[in-house]
């Protein structure tokens, strides 16, 4: 049988990997008598620790949620998740919580065991963030969308978008994604009556509706963060090609906000982009660094055949 403090944190591990036990399996698992058990639980409540329980033949015990923050045990692989986040979100994109990241992050390192360190070393050697624009975002609105979004509360809230141009939006929030370093909400907007895409950082005087709920819908697509990232595809100017290189290797030269890709067999894609003039687009698939035909639309075929023209006579 094992001494009353290590048989402590073993039982607290228990009810931090799962959200209810029955009385019997608790104390089957801990090999003490029932009476022994619950003067256990007792002695966590009187840590700080809100477990709750319920009577008779079928009655267990829960974990809840309570009003201040108990210690948490962590297992090896939990640790090092936990440090890994940590460390990414005091560097990241997240208005609010840097300090907040490294202070527990200091916490954590100081009490790892020295093989622990070495594997959050280790994995933090070979982690690499993406490059290119980021965009701060308040954790507070952040919370507030991805909690309505949890609980399916319809979210009221000013968005300014790209033009800088404000108005009043009122969705029903599905996903919150984060892609290319920035955060969006995929959303249904029930003034316009269609899915729509809202940056995290441009949304102002976030507001869920207290008591309301909605019935989710199906989601516009399957692959959310697909969704998303041809949402941002510039529709002024808008192209579909076939590129003549695995999908692998083209994703490896394309930023993922710059556009869609597609597998199509081990030697070809379709990729799906945008930008503000067809001259620009045939440009920048010239930098692709690999053959390309242009399937849609007829327009960035006419600014490839011109732009062929002037490389040719540039080169004598």
């Amino acid at each position: 049988m094992l001494e009353t403090s290590a048989r402590l944190l073993r039982l607290l591990s228990l009810f931090q990997g799962r959200r209810y036990w029955s009385g019997a399996d608790l104390a089957d698992r801990l090999e003490v008598t029932s009476r022994t058990l619950r003067r256990d639980v007792d002695k966590l409540r009187t840590l700080g620790y809100p477990i709750h329980s319920t009577s008779g033949a079928e009655g267990g015990y829960q974990l809840g949620a309570g009003a201040e923050m108990p210690p948490l045990l962590l297992d090896d692989d939990e640790a090092v998740a936990v440090a890994l986040g940590l460390r990414l979100a005091a560097t990241g994109s997240i208005e609010g919580v840097e300090e907040a990241s490294m202070r527990a992050l200091l916490k954590i390192e100081q009490i790892l065991p020295p093989r622990l360190g070495r594997r959050v070393a280790a994995l933090q050697s070979v982690i690499v963030s993406t490059a290119g624009p980021a965009a701060n975002v308040d954790a507070r609105t952040l919370s507030i969308v991805a909690g309505a979004c949890r609980d399916h509360e319809p979210l009221r809230f000013r968005y300014r978008d790209k033009t800088d141009a404000a108005s009043e939006r009122s969705v029903e929030p599905h996903r919150v994604v984060n892609t290319w370093r920035r955060w969006y909400l995929v959303a249904w907007d029930t003034a316009r009556k269609d899915w729509r895409t809202f940056r995290v950082d441009r949304m102002e005087r976030c507001a869920t509706t207290a008591g309301v709920r909605f019935a989710p819908r199906e989601p516009p697509a399957s692959d959310l963060a697909a969704y998303v990232t041809r949402s941002g595809v510039s529709a002024r100017c808008r192209a579909r090609v076939k590129l003549f290189a695995p999908a692998e290797t083209v994703a490896g030269r394309v930023p993922p906000h710059i556009g869609l890709i597609e597998p199509i067999d081990e030697r070809s894609c379709f990729f799906e982009t945008g930008a503000s003039t067809y001259e620009g687009l045939a440009m920048h698939l010239s930098l692709v660094g690999a053959d390309f035909e242009v399937i849609e639309p007829a327009e960035l075929v006419e600014e490839v055949r011109r732009l062929a023209e002037r490389y040719r006579r540039a080169a004598g």
